[in-house]
């Protein structure tokens, strides 16, 4: 990947084998470089992109790499790259939409070894930690965790207790977060901004690692989680001054097809009142799996009116990876 020999963090933000208790080098080889191209009809591509690049973590013997599931959502091609400088074929093994998660089967010899996953538990807030990037220590970040707090996305994703540490990341997606003893407790996926202390602070949110363990063997057995598809809207709220507010649609996604219009405010689900993002998605997911019929008011021109939307699974818009 180009961008390795172009950038690194300057010496005093990169971690240091007198900053840990562990093998610092033997921790970051673990985390390789993952490019993906996705074909320019997929679903995702509009907003995406057909070329997506960030990072992945050997969490396997077998040569299974954890990643965050944008980079590899409807992916056609998958490229692994190792600190040594091998580059190898993968395939998108899994995409869960839930956590977020992706895994990617490599299909050469990585010649790497596997992590040690801990837990979130073990990351507090104030305390340092490392978000690596691929590359060893040059892209390698001494950080600290900001706070650990629920997180909705506006395409329909919540975490209950996500981990935001800063200082940021360039290379956020698919990075991974080490704790004090050098195993990965979480896997990066956003760049984000945080007040701390009446000051913004620019940061990154990170994936728990403690949400794999429960989805792993299903991953790996059946490409996503053994459980019904979490209903979904293909509607995409934001929080402006109080208001669930519809900044954007899916196009022949259910909440196009039932009439939600761009603008429109989200009052309403099954009749009880809406709070914050979050409550919006959990009064959706609990109506039933995907298919539930989910009716909604919305607030558009001064008036209220009912609007009955007929969920889908999200995977159904999706290009499904081909076997190499």
């Amino acid at each position: 990947m180009a961008e390795d020999k172009d950038w690194e963090f300057p010496a005093s933000l990169q971690p240091g084998a007198d900053d840990v208790g562990f093998d610092l080098d033997q921790a970051l080889a673990s985390v390789v470089g993952l490019r993906a191209e996705i074909p320019e009809d997929a679903f995702t591509a509009g907003i995406l992109g057909t070329e997506r690049a960030g990072n992945g973590v050997v969490i396997g013997e077998n040569g299974v790499v954890l990643t965050i599931g944008y980079l590899i959502t409807e992916a056609q091609s998958v490229w692994l790259s190792t600190i040594k400088g091998t580059v190898v074929p993968g395939h998108p093994l899994a995409y869960d939409q839930t956590t977020g998660f992706g895994l990617v089967q490599a299909l050469g010899r990585l010649g790497l070894p596997a992590i040690r996953r801990g837990t979130a538990d073990a990351c507090a807030q104030g305390q340092r930690v490392i978000l690596a990037g691929h590359g060893g220590r040059r892209h390698a970040l001494k950080a600290r965790i900001l706070a650990k707090k629920e997180f909705a996305g506006y395409w329909e994703y919540v975490l209950d207790e996500a981990i935001f540490t800063a200082p940021a990341h360039p290379h956020w997606g698919g990075a991974a977060l080490l704790d004090h003893e050098g195993r990965l407790a979480g896997i990066g996926s956003l760049l984000v901004q945080e007040r701390v202390a009446d000051k913004d602070v620019q940061g990154n949110m990170v994936v728990p690692i403690d949400l794999l363990e429960p989805i792993l063997d299903d991953l790996l057995r059946f490409g996503r989680v053994n459980q019904p598809p979490k209903p979904w809207l293909g509607m995409y709220t934001a929080e402006i001054q109080g208001h669930l507010v519809v900044a954007g649609l899916a196009q022949g996604g259910p909440a196009h097809k039932a009439g939600i219009e761009i603008g429109d405010v989200v009052l309403e689900v099954a009749g009880e009142p809406l709070g914050h993002l979050a409550d919006l998605y959990r009064k959706v997911w609990k109506r039933g799996p995907a298919g539930v019929e989910v009716v909604m008011t919305v607030g558009r021109d001064g008036a209220r009116q009912p609007v009955r939307v007929r969920t889908v699974d999200r995977s159904e818009f999706l290009k499904k990876p081909k076997l190499h």
